[in-house]
């Protein structure tokens, strides 16, 4: 992939949170003040955060006011950093399904797009990088049980297209540890079910870069996990790794290092508690034939 198209994949939402992180250590380095730096754009000290946090796009006249306030005078500086707003401000491939994203969960498209690696804990359904049609229409169908349709059939189309990263050149480690009542709970019905696990064996058995566990139940109680929960990381230093934990109207994301380092050890335990990955293709295996 060349450089720019690895540019282009990495999609807008991870571009603002890069050109935020450095025009924040631009200006701590130039020593001044958020207030001062609202000031040269005509701003408030909240959109400086916003900015510097990645939330909200950026105009080309922002970015080259707040660099020359800043003292920045290299060119090829000033360059990347007008390259990256325009790219953090061109659409992603989701904004064809905006009719069926909430607000919330479009940042969080952004970030997988780009993740290097994606490790989740998975307590009551499938993955979405790893459902069936069938299955994603049965789960969808549960959460929405008044749409349309049509509506229903765009959510799948979503949840498929999300699957398009698995196959990239760069595809991102997806390391999913699930609960056995993922396997046993017969989401969509037997035979949904079984093309499901179906699915699972041979996307482990195939994608090196797709590992599978599974937490027995008789493996005792979970770490304070407080339900599913992903843990995301990116290529280079720009981006830190991020949580997201879903709620049922809303989601959270947690990039604070204190956050992310009590997730990754509630992760790590449970991988340490979970079955193997070469066992659990058998746990799989003997859950399908069980139906």
């Amino acid at each position: 992939m060349r450089g720019g198209e690895e540019g282009n994949a990495r999609g807008p939402t991870v571009h603002r949170m890069m050109l935020g992180r450095l025009l924040h250590r631009l200006r701590v380095e130039a020593d001044i003040s958020s207030d001062d730096a609202a000031d040269v754009i005509r701003a408030s000290r909240s959109k400086i955060s916003r900015m510097e946090n990645g939330r909200v796009g950026f105009k080309d006249r922002d970015v080259t006011d707040l660099l020359s306030k800043y003292g920045v005078t290299d060119p090829s500086l000033i360059a990347k950093m007008q390259e990256l707003a325009r790219q953090a401000n061109a659409p992603g491939w989701w904004t064809q399904y905006a009719d069926v994203t909430a607000d919330w969960f479009v940042e969080y498209l952004g970030l997988e797009t780009a993740a290097a690696m994606i490790r989740t804990f998975e307590a009551q359904f499938v993955p979405g990088l790893l459902q069936t049609p069938e299955y994603a229409r049965a789960v969808i169908l549960l959460g929405h049980p008044a749409a349309s349709p049509g509506e229903i059939e765009r959510r799948v189309a979503l949840r498929m297209s999300r699957q398009d990263v698995l196959a990239g050149q760069a595809p991102p480690v997806v390391w999913s540890i699930l609960d056995e009542g993922v396997i046993r709970r017969q989401v969509g019905g037997p035979a949904v079910m079984r093309r499901q696990l179906s699915r699972l064996a041979e996307i482990a058995s195939r994608q090196r870069n797709v590992i599978i566990q599974v937490v027995p139940v008789d493996s005792g109680g979970y770490p304070d996990a407080g339900g599913s929960f992903s843990v995301l990381r990116f290529p280079g230093a720009e981006v830190p790794d991020i949580v997201y934990a879903e709620q049922l109207t809303s989601a959270l994301y947690l990039d604070k290092r204190e956050d992310v380092d009590h997730y990754m050890e509630v992760i790590d335990t449970l991988s340490t508690e979970a079955l193997s990955p070469a066992d659990t293709l058998d746990f799989i295996a003997k859950a399908a034939r069980e139906l």
